[in-house]
């Protein structure tokens, strides 16, 4: 039933002509028929098979000519610590203070990492995991909804940049490396334990296969859209069985939080933009805080370059991932009583 609804919402988006009909489709119909009340589920081992084709589209696009421009992003990335630090001195206090959610929960709700691993850290330090999900789930549901409609509007960017030639148009002998690399990647990188295994560890195996020459082409295109069909999903089967209680506390300090997010974003946007360390569309794509997948779908649909926004959300997830347990540590937020 989740498969045919998301179906039904990819074609009426593509029939109304509406920008990024496999993502926007499968999300909102999803997103409505989870608020109504509909048993969906979500389809966890394909929706990570089909995260492994944005590693791949990533990997693929790490040439020696981005190699050649990582000096230039220097200026850049240094921020991205501070924008870290920055949603957190604001984030932690509005959840804890003004929200009233225990501590744990709020740290791990104002950190910006993936939705997976915050709750399963939050889980860890006795935060509420429901409110965890709920908060985070709307965070990566409205700046994938506002973002777009910013790329249009302001900076006046349709979305219908090629997302990648037909499967049809590439070598098969190259179609078959990339599938190797998707799926060895992805199993090799949860074997030692990488974070964002899915995506980083085919990644990292394309990225090597690029820059020696092996692969020159990214994905099919028939591929980036099987992606955007099970992230849309993802997001939103993610408020199946919400309660108008939560809808009133946690989906509402969400999206208050996005605000703020936003408001943060734009400042650092305009900083490295003003500096000269970033295009506009390049510095707006690298510090909007949606999750990594999301971001490179838009990066690739809008034509960015998509070496320079991942190195970015990649600095950001990485000081997240691996400095949120310490920090929650270092401030006794381990063991806590669960929040309600």
């Amino acid at each position: 039933m989740t498969l045919l609804l998301a179906g039904l919402g990819t074609a009426v988006f593509w029939w109304l002509g509406l920008p990024l009909p496999f993502l926007f489709g499968p999300m909102f119909a999803c997103l409505a028929a989870a608020l109504l009340g509909a048993p969906l589920r979500g389809v966890k081992p394909v929706s990570q098979a089909a995260r492994t084709i944005l590693g791949v589209a990533v990997g693929a696009s790490i040439t020696p000519a981005v190699i050649g421009q990582l000096p230039d992003m220097i200026g850049s990335v240094a921020f991205v610590p501070l924008y870290v630090a920055a949603i957190g001195l604001v984030g932690v206090p509005y959840f804890h203070r003004l929200c009233g959610y225990d501590l744990p929960t709020a740290y791990f709700a104002a950190m910006p990492g993936g939705l997976q691993d915050m709750v399963m850290f939050g889980e860890e330090a006795g935060a509420n995991v429901r409110a965890l999900s709920l908060i985070h789930a709307t965070r990566v549901l409205v700046i994938v909804t506002i973002v777009p409609a910013v790329l249009i509007f302001v900076f006046d960017n349709p979305l219908s940049q090629p997302i990648g030639a037909a499967a049809a148009d590439l070598p098969w002998t190259e179609l078959a490396i990339m599938a190797a690399a998707a799926i060895g990647g992805w199993k090799l990188g949860e074997r030692v334990g990488l974070f964002g295994a899915a995506i980083l560890g085919p990644m990292i195996v394309t990225a090597i296969l690029s820059l020696s020459g092996v692969i020159e082409h990214r994905p099919p295109r028939e591929a980036i859209l099987i992606a955007q069909f099970f992230i849309g999903i993802g997001i939103g089967v993610g408020y199946v069985g919400v309660t108008l209680n939560e809808l009133r506390r946690d989906v509402l300090a969400g999206l208050v939080f996005v605000v703020i997010l936003a408001l943060l974003a734009f400042i650092f946007t305009e900083i490295v933009v003003q500096l000269g360390f970033a295009s506009p569309i390049e510095g707006f794509l690298s510090f909007a805080p949606g999750g990594q997948a999301e971001m490179t779908v838009l990066a690739i649909v809008a034509g960015a370059d998509l070496g320079f926004v991942v190195v970015h959300h990649l600095m950001r997830i990485t000081l997240v991932i691996l400095g949120a347990p310490v920090v929650a540590a270092l401030f006794g937020l381990r063991g806590g009583k669960r929040g309600e």
